[in-house]
């Protein structure tokens, strides 16, 4: 798995007079196994460290320095002696809360640094790997008579011998003067107490060769590995073997006999105490045993606003699309370009810093432009539900107060509507078709006259006009993104507040249960609505922390879908068992290439086993069931995509979250594995709270962090879940009793081979079954005489009622309590 490392770049202040801050990546999980520190070289950056930082950071926390004058560090014009460099790295550990030991790894004269301060702090220092660092620096003649030419004649030779210079020619003629030409570390070597292990290239010809042969030598007990074929920039042109000659070095007490004396013995205790580290862990959260190979137990959040996951994947892939809809493509440096000009549109419309702006749109490029324009603007976006009530619309956003509304000029009239209710300053209006060819436009009408009026703006005038180039709007981390109003199944909607960190923390937690996607080379389908927070997440933000295409599509209809999947040939799809069960179901799916999608996630509702098995062997790629909700952004659980899944149940919680059922009536008392309870989760993506709504809040977010999610489930011995009921759907045959849930009768009702649909609804005490049939119906007298010989006769329904389909959200879901609304004067008179 590979991530993009400038996501988890720090700034430390290591001096105030001058002001110093260098620039740090520093991936820090919750419980690392070990810290490393690496340390580049004269003429380095912490960018060379990639290879090794993308390899340890699944169990570690991993901290690259650029040093002061390197990189995308400060550079004064003095300071670059011995001392002053171990100053700035004993303040940047301070002030980057290392605590305890470390292992320092450095390269060439950042060996020389590692040296002298694992001299001075044996303490700190567990492990040290010097990597080509020679006893001396002197320079080979050609190397020395070009650092004696002017600047401007310097400044053409950019590149270090297989990679870029770090640092300009004037700051490498002061640290060459202050330092390197200086430094001599025979003795120092001499000084080391800590465990050391010397690589070096074995054709590296910077340095003379006999500084390099005494290294080991000089050092007490050191290891060497000599790797053939490499120079000086060993650790990229033998990535794979230093790798592992790391971790040979930092593996286990079976290693670390290099020599017999007391620190040996202290060192085996840390060891020994960071293995029972490990196994607590794993004790507290049994789900650990089982995640697939290169998850992570928890993962490191970057300390960035939302949108800078755009900004990394146009750094890394601009050509690479990243919109596919309709037959016309965006890439990635296109969406970039179109977001500055939404979210610089907005600035000149007075939107700021904690303003809002209504995205009422369905999937088409535009919603993925105005949610990250919106973003770059400072502001927070409202996500609407389009196909809700129009009365339920005009409450949403009327709570939220906007300051300006986007929506489809065929919804024009309903767009004055809001306005004439809620007095929102400005509407902008697109088309569908605003991003295809001109000849598609046409045909579509969207160059048809339009009635103006005023705060009344149409999406590609106003774009027009705007600049290209990113606001310099600073976004903290802990701001509010997004205000996600919630499907309202059980209950009036209410708007999640959800911040940019808990938007990034889900979906780099999402990115990291997919080990095996490749960066820049998947292709999602996105179907489920993005103004859904499952839909916002897995169908739009964690396409975009890949670098994936996203082949939007604006609603689901089979046939249309499939010619997508032909077109595009997507890899991953996030939709819903509906979905899953349509596509497998339809005439001839086979033809239209839907082998081609690897990786399925289901949510929304319960994954049925049957539909799961057939989806997969059209597809041979895995389709795993997931669980989450608005209020945690939404994703917490999901099977492993490997062999490890369980059918039926909704998976594991994802690295860096907890889960725990608690007690039904108590809500505060944890219940033990196996019994039912309501879950809880605890983890980086759980809601700040709702929207001006402090008493519902409490109702569900304990002061401990802890959320309340309402939904009845169950955890085996292993850590998988599974969801018995929401809490308002369950319901007491007998007072006092044991409570019924709807998915104990409709796991029954399934078996029956004439029944493709089943809901559960209690009322009056008493459970209703009403069924969508498949082919010829089965009478209802058959469906209750099996349930008898199935269940015992409190669950037994007292009417079956068959339909053409059930009352749904916008994503699926069954909505029970308009069923239970519509048979309630039934269960009053039976």
């Amino acid at each position: 798995m590979y991530l993009d490392l400038d996501l988890y770049r720090r700034e430390v202040r290591v001096s105030s007079d001058p002001l110093v801050r260098l620039s740090a990546i520093d991936f820090a999980p919750e419980h690392p196994r070990r810290t490393f520190v690496f340390i580049h070289g004269f003429g380095g950056q912490a960018a060379q460290w990639e290879f090794q930082l993308q390899h340890l950071l699944i169990e570690n926390r991993v901290i690259a320095l650029d040093l002061r004058g390197h990189g995308l560090s400060d550079r004064p014009d003095s300071g670059y002696d011995m001392p002053r460099i171990r100053s700035d790295l004993e303040t940047a550990l301070d002030l980057l809360g290392v605590r305890g030991q470390f292992v320092l790894v450095a390269h060439s004269f950042g060996g020389a640094v590692a040296t002298d301060y694992a001299a001075a702090h044996p303490e700190r220092v567990e492990r040290l790997a010097l990597i080509a660092t020679p006893g001396q620096f002197k320079l080979s003649p050609l190397y020395a008579i070009a650092l004696h030419l002017p600047n401007w004649l310097l400044a053409p030779a950019s590149y270090f011998p297989g990679r870029r210079l770090g640092a300009p020619p004037s700051v490498l003629k002061s640290f060459y003067r202050q330092n390197l030409q200086t430094w001599v570390g025979w003795d120092e070597f001499k000084r080391l107490r800590v465990p050391t292990l010397v690589i070096r290239g074995h054709r590296d010809q910077v340095f003379e060769r006999t500084y390099f042969e005494n290294v080991t030598r000089s050092i007490p007990g050191a290891q060497e590995f000599d790797i053939g074929g490499s120079g000086h920039m060993v650790m990229l042109e033998r990535r794979e073997a230093v790798n592992r000659a790391l971790d040979r070095f930092t593996a286990g007490e079976e290693q670390q006999s290099w020599r017999e004396q007391p620190s040996s013995a202290t060192a085996s205790r840390r060891a020994a105490s960071r293995r029972d580290a490990r196994q607590v862990l794993r004790d507290e959260r049994p789900w650990l045993a089982h995640y697939e190979p290169g998850v992570p137990y928890t993962t490191a959040v970057p300390g960035i606003p939302l949108h800078h996951l755009l900004r990394s994947a146009v750094r890394r892939f601009p050509r690479n699309p990243a919109i596919l809809f309709e037959g016309s493509r965006i890439t990635y440096r296109e969406l970039n370009h179109q977001t500055n000009r939404f979210a610089n549109a907005l600035r000149g419309l007075g939107v700021g810093q904690g303003t809002r702006v209504v995205l009422l749109l369905p999937n088409i490029p535009q919603m993925v432009i105005g949610f990250y324009g919106t973003l770059k603007a400072g502001a927070a976006a409202v996500l609407i539900p389009p196909v809700i009530e129009p009365e339920e619309i005009i409450r949403q956003v009327q709570e939220s107060e906007p300051s300006v509304l986007v929506t489809l000029t065929a919804w024009a009239g309903l767009a004055q509507q809001i306005r004439q209710s809620t007095r929102v300053p400005h509407v902008v209006l697109t088309h569908p078709a605003d991003y295809l060819s001109l000849l598609v436009r046409m045909a579509r009408g969207a160059l048809k006259r339009r009635t103006s009026m005023p705060g009344m703006f149409y999406w590609r005038a106003l774009l027009s006009r705007e600049s290209e180039r990113s606001p310099d709007v600073p976004v903290a981390p802990g701001d509010l993104a997004v205000i996600q109003y919630t499907g309202g199944t059980t209950g009036p909607a209410r708007g999640v507040m959800l911040s940019h960190r808990n938007l990034v923390a889900n979906a780099m937690q999402t990115r990291h249960w997919m080990p095996k996607a490749v960066e820049g080379g998947e292709r999602f389908l996105s179907v489920v609505p993005i103004f859904h927070s499952y839909g916002m997440t897995t169908a739009m933000n964690v396409p975009i922390a890949l670098g994936a295409a996203i082949i939007l599509k604006a609603r689901f209809q089979a046939l249309d879908v499939l010619k997508a999947v032909k077109r595009y040939h997507p890899t991953m799809f996030s939709g819903v068992p509906n979905m899953y069960l349509t596509l497998g179901n339809y005439p001839g799916v086979r033809k239209y290439g839907i082998a081609s999608i690897k990786t399925c996630i289901s949510g929304s509702a319960p994954l049925p086993v049957e539909v799961q098995e057939s989806f997969e062997k059209l597809t041979k790629g895995h389709l795993v069931e997931g669980y989450g909700l608005t209020e945690a952004s939404p994703v917490t659980h999901a099977n492993p995509f490997g062999d490890g899944g369980r059918a039926g149940s909704i998976g594991l919680p994802l690295p860096s979250t907890e889960a725990a059922i608690f007690d039904l009536r108590r809500r505060k008392s944890l219940v033990k594995p196996g019994h039912i309870g309501e879950l809880a989760i605890r983890g980086p993506q759980v809601m700040l709270g709702y929207w001006r709504d402090p008493v519902a809040t409490d109702a569900v977010l304990r002061e401990d962090g802890w959320l309340l999610t309402g939904d009845v489930a169950q955890q085996d011995g292993d850590g998988f879940f599974r969801i018995i009921s929401r809490k308002a759907d369950m319901w007491y045959p007998d007072k006092p009793g044991r409570p019924a849930f709807p998915r104990d009768i409709e796991e029954v009702i399934y078996e029956i081979p004439q029944v493709k649909e089943v809901a559960v609804v209690g009322i009056a005490r008493r459970p209703f079954a009403f069924v969508i049939p498949r082919g010829e119906r089965p009478s209802a007298d058959s469906i209750i005489a099996y349930c008898r010989r199935r269940l015992p006769p409190q669950l037994v329904p007292r009417f079956v009622v068959f339909m053409d389909d059930f009352p749904r959200t916008f994503i699926g879901k069954v909505l029970r309590r308009e069923l239970a609304r519509r048979y309630e004067q039934h269960g009053k008179n039976g």
